[in-house]
C-alpha cells in the first residue's frame, strides 16, 4: 500500500509540470522571459517528467510484483486447504457429490478468489489512492472546476451498484453450469470404453452440446451485463473532459483561472482517472464472482468430517479383531448392510467371508478400515474400540485390496510402491512375484517402468487385481484385507497366489472375501453372510458336512471344475 501511494504521487508529477510548461510558453509569448531561460526551464520540466515517470514505473512494477505474488501464494494455500479437506471427508461425501463439481471448486472457483486477492485488491488500492491524491491536487488548482469535473462520478456509482447485483446473481449460475459441464466431461472420459462399446457417441455428443449451449447462454448473459461497464466509463469520462474544456475555457476567458495550463492539467487528471474508473466496473465484477466462488468453496470447507481421528498417541496394532452385534446402514441409500453381526479373529488367523452379492461382505472390510462408523454394536482391535485407535496407525497397519482394483496413471513400479514409498526395486519385484504378475510385467517393453493409462486401463482385469495385491503385500501390514480380488484370474493362477499368500500371511490377520470356495477353504474360520446376517460359521471341513449355502456352493463349483477339466 505504501509503494502504491508513493508510485501514484510520482506519476502525478506529469500533469503539474505540463501545467508549468504551458505557463512557461505563455510567459515566453508575452516576452516575460528570454529564449535561453525558456529553453533551460523547459528542459528542466521535461527531465522532471521523465524522472518521475521512471520512478513511478519502477514503484508500480514492485507494487504489481508484491500483490500479484501474494495472490499466487493465497491460491496455493487455498488449493492445499481444499485438497486436505477433501481427503478428510468420508466416503459418504463422495457418494453425494460429483467429481467434476469437486474439481471445478478447486480450480475455477479458487482462480476467481485469486483474482480478487490479487488484481482486484491491487486496482482497488490503486484507484482509491489515485482518486484521493488527484482530487486534492484538482481542488488546490481550481475548486469550481473540480466540482464540475466529478459530477458524473455519483451517476457512475449508482450504475455500478445496480450492475453489481445482477453480475453476482449471474456469476453464481455460470459457476454452477461450469461444474455441471466439468462433471459430465469427466464422467464421459472415465467411461469412454462403455460409450464406445454401446455406440452412443452421437447421443453423448448431443447431451454435451446441450449442456455446453446452456452454459454458453449463461456466460453470454453475464457478458452482456459486464459489457455495459467500459462504454459507460468512456461515456462518463468523455463527459468530464467536455465539462473541463467548456467550464475551464469560460473561466480562462473570464480571468477566473490564471493559465490555460490548468485546463491541460485537468484534462490529464481526468484521463488519468479513466482507467481506474473503468477498472471499478471490472473489479466489482471480480469481487462479485469471487464472492460466489468463495461461497461455493466454503460449503465444503465448513463440512465436519464424519470420521475423525481424536487420538494423537501411537497405537500398536496386533490384529486381534472382534465384531460384537454390529449393525450398519448406509446413509445415502438407507440400506441396512449388516444386522447384528458378531465374530472374532485372533491375531495371525485367516477369516474367509462367503455370501451372495449385496450380503454385506465388503461392508465388513470397510468398517475394519474405519471408512465408515457403525450405527450399533462395537468393533474392537487389540481389545480397544476402533474409534479410540489412532486412525493413521490403524490404516497404516492394513493392506487393502478392493473389489474394484484402482490403479493410478503412473508406472507399474510406482503403483506397487504406493503401499510402501521407500520400497526397493527388489521389494517391488518380490511383491509382484508373490502376486503372480511379475512374468506379465516383464513382457512389457518398459517392464516396471510402463506407464499405465487412467485407472490402469493398460492392464487386463486380472493383471490389475494382481498389481493391487502386490501393492497391499509390499508394506507387510499386520492386517490383510482381500475383497474378492481373485475373481478375474483363472483357477491355476488363483491357486499359486493363494499358496504365496499363505506364506506371506503367517503371523498376520487376513480376511478374504470371495465368491469361490477355493479361496476360502484353507481359512482358519469361514463365515457365510446372507442379507447382512451370519447364517453359517465354521471351518471348511465342518461346513461341507452341513446342509446349507456353503455346501451347495462347494458342490456347484466342484461340478463346474470337473466338467471343465473333462
Amino acid at each position: 500500500m505504501v509503494i502504491t501511494v508513493v508510485a501514484r504521487i510520482f506519476l502525478l508529477f506529469t500533469p503539474r509540470y505540463v501545467k508549468q510548461v504551458f505557463i512557461l510558453v505563455e510567459r515566453a509569448l508575452d516576452g516575460l522571459i528570454t529564449k535561453e531561460v525558456f529553453k533551460a526551464e523547459l528542459i528542466e520540466a521535461i527531465l522532471y517528467i521523465i524522472g518521475a515517470a521512471i520512478i513511478g514505473g519502477i514503484l508500480t512494477f514492485f507494487m504489481r510484483q508484491t500483490i500479484i505474488n501474494v495472490s499466487r501464494y493465497i491460491e496455493f494455500d487455498l488449493k492445499n486447504e481444499i485438497y486436505d479437506q477433501y481427503q478428510k471427508l468420508s466416503l459418504n461425501f463422495y457418494k453425494k457429490n460429483r467429481t467434476g463439481d469437486l474439481m471445478n471448486r478447486i480450480t475455477e472457483d479458487v482462480m476467481r478468489v485469486r483474482m480478487y486477492a490479487g488484481p482486484a485488491i491491487m486496482y482497488s488500492i490503486n484507484t482509491f489512492t489515485l482518486f484521493v491524491v488527484v482530487i486534492i491536487y484538482m481542488v488546490n488548482a481550481s475548486p469550481k472546476l473540480t466540482l464540475y469535473t466529478i459530477i458524473p462520478l455519483p451517476i457512475l456509482s449508482v450504475i455500478i451498484y445496480k450492475l453489481s447485483k445482477e453480475i453476482h446473481k449471474r456469476s453464481t449460475i455460470v459457476q454452477e453450469y461450469l461444474s455441471k459441464l466439468s462433471t459430465y466431461t469427466q464422467e464421459s472420459f472415465s467411461g469412454i470404453s462403455v460409450i464406445k462399446a454401446y455406440g452412443i457417441e452421437p447421443q453423448t455428443s448431443t447431451n454435451f452440446n446441450s449442456l455446453a449451449s446452456k452454459s454458453k447462454e449463461k456466460q453470454i448473459s453475464l457478458a452482456k451485463v459486464q459489457a455495459w461497464f467500459f462504454p459507460m466509463m468512456i461515456l462518463l469520462i468523455g463527459a468530464s473532459n467536455l465539462l473541463v474544456i467548456y467550464i475551464g475555457g469560460m473561466q480562462y476567458i473570464n480571468g477566473e483561472i490564471e493559465s490555460i495550463g490548468i485546463i491541460a492539467e485537468f484534462i490529464i487528471y481526468v484521463n488519468m482517472l479513466t482507467w481506474p474508473v473503468a477498472t471499478v466496473g471490472w473489479v466489482t465484477s471480480i469481487v462479485q464472482q469471487a464472492e460466489a466462488s468463495q461461497k461455493r468453496i466454503n460449503e465444503f470447507l465448513k463440512i465436519e468430517p464424519e470420521i475423525k481421528n481424536t487420538i494423537n498417541t501411537d497405537t500398536k496394532i496386533t490384529g486381534d479383531i472382534r465384531f460384537n452385534n454390529v449393525t450398519f446402514t448406509y446413509d445415502d441409500t438407507n440400506i441396512q448392510a449388516l444386522k447384528g453381526v458378531s465374530f472374532n479373529i485372533k491375531s495371525g488367523e485367516t477369516l474367509a467371508i462367503i455370501g451372495k452379492t449385496g450380503s454385506g461382505k465388503s461392508t465388513i472390510l470397510d468398517l475394519i478400515g474405519r471408512l465408515y462408523d457403525i450405527n450399533e454394536g462395537s468393533i474392537t482391535i487389540n481389545g480397544i474400540q476402533i474409534d479410540k485407535l489412532n486412525l493413521n496407525n490403524l490404516r497404516d497397519s492394513i493392506g487393502y485390496v478392493p473389489q474394484d482394483a484402482f490403479l493410478f496413471s503412473d508406472t507399474i513400479k510406482n503403483n506397487i510402491k504406493f503401499g510402501k514409498e521407500n520400497a526397493t526395486d527388489d521389494d517391488v519385484i518380490q511383491a509382484a512375484k508373490n502376486a503372480q504378475v511379475h512374468k506379465n510385467i516383464a513382457k512389457f517393453n518398459k517392464g516396471y517402468d510402463t506407464i499405465l493409462g487412467e485407472r490402469g486401463i493398460t492392464l487386463s482385469g486380472g493383471q490389475k487385481q494382481r498389481v493391487s495385491i502386490a501393492r497391499a503385500i509390499i508394506k507387510s501390514p499386520k492386517i490383510l484385507l482381500f475383497d474378492d480380488c481373485l475373481s478375474a484370474v483363472d483357477t491355476e493362477t488363483e491357486e499359486k497366489i493363494l499358496k504365496n499368500l499363505n506364506k506371506i500371511s503367517k503371523g498376520k490377520t487376513t480376511i478374504i472375501v470371495s465368491h469361490r470356495v477355493s479361496s476360502a477353504k484353507n481359512a482358519d474360520k469361514i463365515i457365510v453372510l446372507d442379507d447382512g446376517e451370519i447364517v453359517q460359521e465354521g471351518t471348511h471341513e465342518t461346513l461341507i458336512n452341513i446342509d446349507g449355502y456353503y455346501k451347495h456352493l462347494f458342490l456347484k463349483q466342484l461340478s463346474e471344475t470337473t466338467s471343465n477339466e473333462s
